[in-house]
């Protein structure tokens, strides 16, 4: 599959103006934002955490999973960060709704979805903190544009706009070093921002002292990411946005030779209309690579190489707001989404090293979605009601789908063809906000979700020794069922607490199913469903912050026929409880002393509940000082008190997340 090139990014930001902030004409001031439209107020009646520039920047990790492991019922597939684990285990989701790696919550960058064409998984290495304003994460499945990907709720990140030149480097006390800046300038009556970041290091070692081998290695990462961001006004109202993206990440995970990869090229065009008549127009493409060589753990040599899984994202989506009265904010549109990819590997013997097997699989998705939603405060805007109410339709289109595997001569060794099928499928999504006096607000909703099973899940088996886990081309799309009710309390600018019951159902939930002790296939199980409580807590006394969140849940799975023996148990990779707090004095300007603790409860390696990883509670610490107006020394500590996190037990054979690792380095500000 070819690639976008440099070349061509490079073009688009000579062909468009550049980001801008604001600028007199005509006797009118023009706004350039870079933004999209503004919240919908539906948003006042579903569970809602935000995440300012503050939190964003002071990650312990530097890490975009880090800083969303303080949202309450945020989950990574698997406890690794993204310097030491595979890319295609980096599955997010909200609410205790499990997975088997792919992502079940929609997560988007300026609009644009950002999930893996082929795997499903998101490339959060590419997702730097100190590259966005904020992040914005709605609990509970979604209706609107792109609403069949968030299944389970939606993360909105939301790029910074900053002009001038701001710029990081830091080395920790493995020697290990992350490079990161960013240039923005006003052209005209728009601005334009470059911005790039360089990570790499030798890594901790994931497996345990005494299970090392002399071919064990360190987690080695090396990744970089840089792109461009364009916005300019074609009017007083109407607004140009564009936006380049390009990544590569190299990991080695366990043993020497072990090694992936993934590399992405995206870019967007997005025109948004903020006049009587509003609007959003989107655009984009992504091209999408992996790689990975899997090592015997018995001989340590090369028995698999997935050389190559080219994919490519396309899709779009048009939403209108027609002036219809301050009472009602009316959301039409249609959205679309393709995915196409294919996976080429070839398997070897462990004993001789010769080829055994070529194997070539992939196929085709499509989801083209309609939605209509409609807000109304029947007191007008701003009035202590909001109810809200949506529809949509998804047109899903799985084809072209196939799985071939031949031996080194070329003759046949097994083949599936899938077959080609479409659907209609209806979702839904209601709720209403009440705001009883100016500190307390109560809310209520109930939704239906979608999505559809990715390229890997159809088409893709894999092999984590001794465990074959088997695709199926037969699986059916995940529904969701929900509902909820909350309440948010704010009795001054400077406290909120938020709390949040649910209970949530998927359907047809796709997991990776245990068949015998080393056989598992990719299977729609009837259900796995999740009850819980959310809480949050939000407070702010002269210069000290406070940021606090926690999840309970029970969740299980609901198993018949050959999944019978399932049948309440937890889902794999769920734990009970987790929960964050995070302190923050910041005794003058620019200084920032900070403690994050985060606890995430014990959880069960599989479905079987045959091996559970224990509770790991860590405490990071972050500060910030400036040495001069625009110049501060950082110090950050991951784990201080480096505790034992098991992220992976296959038949006692264990890997470790992050151990301690000390930080220090500068910052310039713009």
């Amino acid at each position: 599959m070819k690639m976008l090139s440099l070349s061509s990014l490079s073009a688009l930001a000579v062909l468009l103006p550049a980001p801008v902030v604001a600028q007199e004409e005509s006797e009118s001031i023009i706004i350039v934002t870079g933004e999209g439209l503004e919240e919908a107020p539906s948003g006042a009646a579903y569970a809602v955490s935000e995440i300012d520039r503050e939190v964003i920047e002071s990650g312990a990790s530097g890490r975009i999973e880090d800083v969303l492991r303080s949202v309450a019922g945020f989950q990574q597939f698997r406890r690794s960060d993204s310097r030491s684990s595979n890319p295609s285990a980096q599955g997010v989701t909200l609410r205790a709704l499990g997975g088997n790696a792919s992502t079940r919550a929609l997560v988007t960058l300026d609009g644009v979805p950002m999930v893996d064409p082929f795997f499903g998984y998101v490339p959060l290495s590419a997702l730097s903190p100190e590259r966005l304003e904020s992040i914005r994460v709605t609990r509970g499945g979604g209706s609107g544009p792109f609403g069949a990907g968030a299944l389970s709720g939606t993360i909105e990140l939301e790029s910074a706009t900053d002009l001038g030149l701001s710029a990081s480097a830091l080395v920790n006390d493995r020697a290990e070093s992350e490079l990161s800046g960013s240039y923005g300038a006003q052209l005209g009556s728009g601005y334009a921002s470059v911005f790039g970041r360089w990570d790499r290091g030798k890594g901790f070692f994931t497996t345990p002292a005494d299970q090392r081998v002399p071919a064990s290695a360190r987690a080695q990462f090396d990744s970089w990411s840089t792109g461009l961001r364009i916005a300019a006004p074609l009017t007083d109202t109407i607004e140009l946005q564009a936006r380049g993206l390009i990544f590569d990440d190299k990991r080695t995970l366990r043993f020497d030779g072990a090694d992936s990869s993934h590399q992405g090229q995206d870019a967007s065009i997005r025109l948004v209309g903020r006049g009587a008549w509003e609007f959003d127009a989107l655009a984009y493409v992504q091209a999408r690579n992996f790689s990975n060589v899997v090592i015997s753990s018995t001989r340590f040599v090369r028995v698999l190489d997935q050389r190559n899984t080219p994919s490519t994202g396309l899709g779009g989506k048009l939403e209108l707001r027609p002036p219809v009265g301050d009472a009602h904010t009316l959301r039409i549109g249609a959205d679309f989404r393709r995915s196409n990819g294919e996976l080429q590997e070839e398997s070897y013997s462990a004993f001789t090293g010769a080829l055994r097997e070529r194997r070539r699989g992939g196929g085709t998705n499509s989801d083209l979605g309609f939605f209509i939603e409609n807000d109304w405060s029947p007191n007008g805007a701003g009035g202590a009601l909001v109810l809200t109410g949506g529809l949509r339709a998804d047109r899903t289109i799985i084809k072209d789908g196939f799985y071939r595997a031949v031996d080194a001569g070329g003759a046949l060794v097994s083949e599936t063809i899938g077959q080609d099928r479409s659907d209609w499928s209806l979702s839904w999504r209601a709720g209403a906000a009440y705001r009883p006096s100016a500190a307390l607000k109560l809310r209520a909703a109930a939704y239906t979700g979608l999505r559809l099973p990715t390229l890997n899940e159809l088409y893709r088996p894999f092999v984590i020794f001794p465990i074959v886990t088997q695709a199926n081309a037969d699986l059916a799309n995940e529904r969701l069922e929900g509902f909820e009710l909350g309440a948010d309390f704010t009795p001054s600018d400077d406290v909120t607490l938020s709390l949040t019951a649910f209970d949530n159902t998927v359907k047809n939930a796709i997991a990776n199913v245990t068949l015998t002790p080393t056989l598992r296939q990719r299977q729609n199980l009837p259900a796995i469903a999740a009850q819980g409580i959310e809480a949050g807590l939000s407070a702010k006394l002269g210069s000290v912050r406070f940021d606090g969140s926690a999840s309970f849940s029970d969740a299980k799975i609901e198993g018949e026929g050959a999944s019978l023996a399932l049948d309440g148990n937890r889902p794999p990779q769920v734990p009970r409880l987790a929960a964050s707090a995070r302190a923050a004095w910041s005794p003058q300007e620019s200084w920032t002393l900070a403690a994050t603790v985060r606890h995430t409860g014990a959880q069960f390696e599989d479905d079987s509940e045959a091996v559970a990883l224990p509770a790991a509670t860590t405490i990071d610490f972050y500060a910030e000082v400036p040495l001069s107006r625009r110049f501060a020394l950082i110090a950050r500590a991951e784990n201080v008190l480096d505790e034992v996190i098991v992220t992976r037990n296959s038949g006692g054979a264990l890997d470790l997340g992050a151990s301690r690792t000390i930080w220090l380095g500068i910052r310039l500000r713009n």
